[in-house]
């Protein structure tokens, strides 16, 4: 296992800047954070030109990547371009959203199947995100998908099953499933809170995915719109530290 960060922890900033204040706080491995709605970097641009923006990056940054993340659902087009800029720039891991909840069961799992088949051609790892609004909001459902169609995983991010509807419940059957993590403090009552004054047990998370032989990101993934500015840096350097010190 390993600690990276995301540049979701500062999707206030543009892309570029984002990559340097990672150096800057010490983190020398980074997840690329894709949102449409935002200026931080859209998928529809990154996949206009991918020999573009993977010679940018380059030039940009020593920071290695190592996974793709989307905020929102893309079209199989789009995941086609980031696949096969994620096995130039040798990523091996990219996490979509899951659907909202109501969304039938049937054809999630035919666009999982096919998003799923997309991916694998470039030797690239899917998962969806366990997340509240979403069919992952359940643990039960989220194994289900995954049980339902071959190579996909999940990306564990604990956050929203202790601060959540279903806050309380157990959901140690996600852990043989994770392919990626999301990590921030959290209580039952608040997403996001100052390192050490919440609920995780970042001992027993890296314990459990321990025992399922996982090798993998740890990704730290602060929430920008839940955070003071001003104290952001401190944060990502105990989390990061935090980390570390229990690998």
């Amino acid at each position: 296992m390993f600690v990276a960060a995301s540049t979701r922890c500062f999707s206030d900033k543009s892309f570029s800047e984002a990559c340097q204040l990672l150096v800057d706080l010490e983190y020398d491995k980074i997840e690329i954070w894709f949102d449409e709605s935002t200026d931080h970097l859209k998928p529809s641009e990154v996949t206009s030109d991918l020999e573009a923006f993977h010679s940018a990056f380059r030039k940009m940054t020593r920071l290695t990547p190592v996974a793709f993340c989307l905020e929102h659902d893309i079209d199989a087009d789009t995941l086609i371009g980031l696949s096969k800029l994620a096995k130039v720039m040798k990523v091996t891991q990219i996490t979509i959203p899951s659907s909202p909840i109501g969304t039938p069961f049937n054809a999630e799992i035919d666009r999982l199947r096919e998003f799923t088949g997309i991916a694998s051609q470039d030797g690239v790892r899917l998962s969806i995100k366990t997340r509240t609004g979403q069919l992952t909001e359940d643990a039960h459902t989220a194994v289900e998908l995954c049980q339902a169609v071959k190579g996909l995983g999940l990306t564990l991010d604990p956050s929203y099953y202790i601060c959540g509807p279903n806050r309380g419940a157990a959901y140690d059957q996600v852990y043989p499933y994770v392919y990626h993590t999301h990590l921030r403090d959290t209580s039952p009552e608040q997403l996001q809170i100052q390192v050490g004054l919440g609920d995780i047990d970042y001992s027993r998370l890296i314990s459990q995915l321990g025992r399922e032989n996982y090798a993998r990101a740890l990704s730290v993934e602060f929430l920008p719109e839940l955070l003071d500015p001003e104290i952001r840096p401190l944060e990502m350097r105990k989390l990061r530290m935090l980390l570390e010190t229990l690998l």
